[in-house]
C-alpha cells in the first residue's frame, strides 16, 4: 500500500460528517421562502375554489335536470291512459255516426264499447267499487248517501246508487250506497 491510501484525507476519515453536510445541504434547499409558500398556498386556493365552483355548478344542474323531469313525469303522467281511452272514443263515434235505428244492435254496441272502456280502466289500473246488495258498509270505499229502514243486518248496503273507482289502491270516488238502518 502506498502512502497515499494509508493516510485518510478529512473528508475520507468522516463519511458520518459527510452525510450530515449533505442532509443541512439538502434541507436548506427544501426551506421555502416565504413568498414560495404565499404563492403555492395561493395557487391551491385557486384550485379549491374551482373545484368547489364546479362541484356548485354540477349540484344546480342536477337539481335543473330533476325539476324538468318531474314537471315532465306530470305533464305526460296520464299519456298510455289516454291511449287506451282512444278506441273507446272511435267506437262512440262510430256508433254516433250510424243511423241504424234498431235498438238491440245499438245497445250491443253500446256494451262492446263498455268492454273496451272498463279494460282501458284495467290496463289503466283503475278498478270499480260495486258493492254487492248485503255486502258490509265499508266507509274507505263507500259514502253512504241515505239510512233506509230494511230486513237486512244494519249497516249494510242496501242499493248501490252510483259505482265508485279505485286507482292503484287510492280511492279515486266512493261508491254512493244506501245502507240498512240499525232496528
Amino acid at each position: 500500500m502506498t502512502q497515499e491510501n494509508q493516510n485518510p484525507t478529512p473528508e475520507q476519515e468522516n463519511p458520518a460528517a459527510e452525510l450530515q453536510a449533505n442532509e443541512a445541504a439538502s434541507a436548506e434547499s427544501a426551506v421555502k421562502t416565504p413568498e414560495q409558500e404565499i404563492a403555492e398556498l395561493n395557487q391551491k386556493i385557486s384550485e379549491l375554489q374551482d373545484n368547489f365552483l364546479r362541484a356548485k355548478a354540477e349540484g344546480e344542474n342536477i337539481r335543473r335536470r330533476a325539476v324538468e323531469d318531474i314537471a315532465k313525469a306530470h305533464k305526460f303522467a296520464i299519456e298510455s291512459f289516454a291511449e287506451h281511452l282512444v278506441p273507446v272514443t272511435d267506437s262512440l263515434y262510430a256508433a254516433l255516426s250510424t243511423d241504424a235505428g234498431d235498438a238491440k244492435a245499438f245497445k250491443e254496441g253500446l256494451e262492446i264499447t263498455l268492454k273496451q272502456l272498463l279494460s282501458a280502466f284495467e290496463k289503466g289500473r283503475m278498478t270499480e267499487i260495486n258493492p254487492a246488495v248485503g255486502d258490509k258498509f265499508d266507509p274507505h270505499h263507500h259514502q253512504a248517501i241515505a239510512s233506509v229502514p230494511s230486513e237486512q243486518e244494519a249497516n249494510t248496503v242496501v242499493s248501490v246508487l252510483q259505482r265508485g273507482y279505485t286507482v292503484a289502491d287510492r280511492v279515486l270516488r266512493p261508491a254512493l250506497v244506501t245502507v240498512s238502518a240499525p232496528k
